[in-house]
C-alpha cells in the first residue's frame, strides 16, 4: 500500500524519504552535526556556550562535580579563639555575601572555568577604583560587588606569558575588563586543567586551561545523533502497515476512495472498535526487535567515551540512578567519591579568597568589641593581634563524601565503647589514684564521642576527680565476738583480694 505523503522517487521509489537532520534547524543540530567536527577538533567559546546551553549532558559535565563537592557544608574551627561566636559570626557573613552567598559566587566561578578552560571573580566597591588594591582595614564596612568573567569579558588580559625566562610564565595578572583594570588583589582566576606551553585554547582566547568539552566533542555531537534516532523511533512505533491485495493494472477513482476510506477506518479504530478485513490481509505494526540492543549499546559507548574524555566518572553522567547512593563502600561511589575530593582541591585557591574577605567583614573591629565586653581577656589585646591568631587558627575541611548510615555509625560506637570499658576494668585496679582520674577522663571522652548511643554529653567534676574523697567506714557486727567492726569502702576500680 502506498499511502505515504512526501516521498522522495529519487532516493529509492515509492515508500522512501530521506531523512536529514538539517531540517530540525536548532542552533545546536547546525552545530553539532557539522561535518566538520571531527574527533578532536578544538572547542571555540561559542561552541562551548552553546553545549552548555543546549546540550543535555552539557550542564551536567560542567555543574554535577561542583554541585557534589558543595553539598555538604565545610567543618569550620578556630582554635585560637571563641569558637562559640567566631564560626556563627563567619557562616553568617559567608550566607550572604554579596547578596547571593560565597557558595553560589564560587560555584558560578568554578562552573565557568569548567566550560571555557578559565574564569575569574573580581571584588569592588561601589564607586570605588578598582584599579587600587583592596583596602582590608575598610573591608568590614565596604559596600562590596562581586563580578563573575567569563575569557569573552577577559579577553586579551589572560593570554599569559609564554616565555620561559619570565616570572609570570604561564601565570595569570592582572585583569582587563573593557580597558578597565582590576587590581591583582581584587580578582581569582580560576583554571579548568594546568596550562600547557604554546597550547592555545580557542574557548578562552589564551594559553590557558582546556574546557571540559575539549576532548569530548565529537561524542557530544554523535549523542545528538542518537537523540534524533530516539525521535525517529518514538514517530515510527505508531505507524502500522495494512497487507492489502493489490488492485489491477487499471485503478479507477472508486477503487482509491475504497482503499482510502479502508485506511480511515484502520487509522480511526480504537479500543472497543471492530474493524473487518480481507482473509488474505494483515495489520501489522513495525518491528523493532533487533533495534533495542545495538541502540542501547551505542547509547552507552557515547556516555562512555564523554566520562572518559571529560575525565569523570561515567556513573556521573548515566541516566540511571545510584540505588544505594554514595554510602554503600561500592567500587563506583568509591571512585566517585575520590574524583570529588579532588575537585575540592582544584577549588581550595577561591575558596582561601572567599575566605580571607569573609574572615575580616564578619570579624571586624564593631565584632571585637563585643567580643570584648564577653571576654575579659581580650580586653587588652589589640584588635589585630586577635584578628591575627583567629585567622592563622582557622581551618576549614570538608566532610567525607562516603557517609555511613545511622545503625553503622550505632554499631561502631557500642564496640567502640565495649572496648573502653573493658581496657577500664583491666587497667584501673591496676592504677593509682591520678592514672585513674585520667582512665576517667579518657573513658569520659569516649563515651562524649558515641553521639549514637548516648544522647547527652557526660560532665564530671574535674576537682573531685583529682581529690577523690576519704574511705568512708562502715559498721558491720563481728560473728564470733558480736562487737561491731569499722571497715572502708573500697574506691572505685580498686583490687579485691
Amino acid at each position: 500500500m502506498s499511502g505515504y505523503q512526501g516521498a522522495n522517487e529519487a532516493e529509492g521509489g515509492v515508500g522512501f524519504t530521506s531523512i536529514g537532520a538539517a531540517s530540525i534547524g536548532t542552533e545546536l543540530t547546525k552545530l553539532l552535526l557539522a561535518e566538520d567536527i571531527q574527533p578532536g577538533s578544538a572547542t571555540s567559546y561559542q561552541t562551548a556556550k552553546t553545549i552548555f546551553l543546549h546540550h543535555p549532558l552539557g550542564a551536567k559535565m560542567a555543574e554535577v562535580p561542583v554541585n557534589m563537592a558543595q553539598s555538604q557544608a565545610r567543618e569550620i574551627s578556630v582554635s585560637a579563639g571563641p569558637e562559640s561566636v567566631l564560626i556563627p559570626a563567619f557562616n553568617r557573613e559567608w550566607r550572604q555575601l554579596g547578596r547571593v552567598g560565597a557558595d553560589v559566587l564560587i560555584k558560578n566561578t568554578r562552573v565557568l572555568s569548567r566550560v571555557y578552560g578559565i574564569a575569574s571573580v573580581g571584588v569592588g566597591e561601589r564607586n570605588g577604583d578598582t584599579s587600587a588594591p583592596l583596602d582590608l582595614e575598610t573591608l568590614a564596612t565596604a559596600d562590596l560587588f562581586f563580578n563573575v568573567f567569563d575569557p569573552l569579558n577577559t579577553a586579551g588580559s589572560l593570554v599569559l606569558d609564554q616565555d620561559p625566562n619570565s616570572p609570570d610564565f604561564l601565570k595569570p595578572k592582572a585583569l582587563t575588563i573593557s580597558g578597565k583594570a582590576w587590581h591583582p588583589s581584587r580578582t581569582c582566576v580560576v583554571m579548568n586543567e594546568q596550562p600547557i606551553y604554546i597550547a592555545f585554547t580557542n574557548s578562552a582566547f589564551g594559553f590557558v586551561g582546556r574546557s571540559v568539552y575539549q576532548r569530548a566533542l565529537f561524542p557530544l555531537k554523535s549523542m545528538i545523533q542518537s537523540m534524533i534516532t530516539d525521535q525517529y523511533v518514538i514517530v515510527k512505533c505508531g505507524l502500522l502497515i495494512a497487507k492489502m491485495k493489490a488492485p489491477g493494472s487499471f485503478i479507477n477513482n472508486t477503487m482509491m476512495k475504497a482503499f482510502g476510506w479502508k485506511r480511515d477506518q484502520l487509522k480511526g479504530g480504537v479500543t472497543g472498535n471492530v474493524l473487518t478485513i480481507g482473509e488474505t490481509e494483515a495489520v501489522e505494526s513495525l518491528n523493532f526487535q533487533n533495534l533495542e540492543g545495538p541502540a542501547r549499546m551505542a547509547r552507552e559507548n557515547i556516555l562512555k567515551n564523554i566520562a572518559m574524555a571529560a575525565g569523570m566518572p561515567a556513573r556521573l553522567l548515566d541516566q540511571e540512578t545510584m540505588a544505594s547512593g554514595l554510602s554503600d563502600g561500592t567500587e563506583d561511589a568509591k571512585q566517585i567519591a575520590r574524583y570529588i575530593d579532588r575537585e575540592r582541591i582544584e577549588m581550595a585557591p577561591i575558596y582561601g579568597f572567599f575566605d580571607d574577605i569573609v574572615m575580616r567583614r564578619a570579624w571586624s573591629e564593631e565584632f571585637y568589641e563585643a567580643i570584648k565586653g564577653n571576654y575579659p581577656e581580650y580586653k587588652k589585646v589589640p584588635y589585630e593581634t586577635a584578628f591575627t591568631q583567629w585567622r592563622n587558627s582557622f581551618e576549614a575541611t570538608w566532610p567525607n563524601l562516603l557517609e555511613e548510615p545511622d545503625s553503622e555509625k550505632a554499631k561502631v560506637d557500642e564496640i567502640r565503647f565495649k572496648s573502653a570499658t573493658a581496657l577500664i576494668e583491666v587497667g584501673a585496679p591496676l592504677a593509682g589514684p591520678k592514672n585513674k582520674a585520667e582512665l576517667l577522663r579518657w573513658l569520659q571522652d569516649q563515651a562524649n564521642n558515641c553521639e549514637q548511643l548516648f544522647t547527652s554529653k557526660l560532665r564530671l567534676d574535674d576537682d573531685e576527680l583529682d581529690n577523690p574523697p576519704e574511705p568512708v567506714a562502715t559498721e558491720e557486727a563481728d560473728a564470733t565476738t558480736g562487737e561491731e567492726t569499722k571497715e572502708p569502702h573500697s574506691p572505685p576500680f580498686s583490687s579485691h583480694s
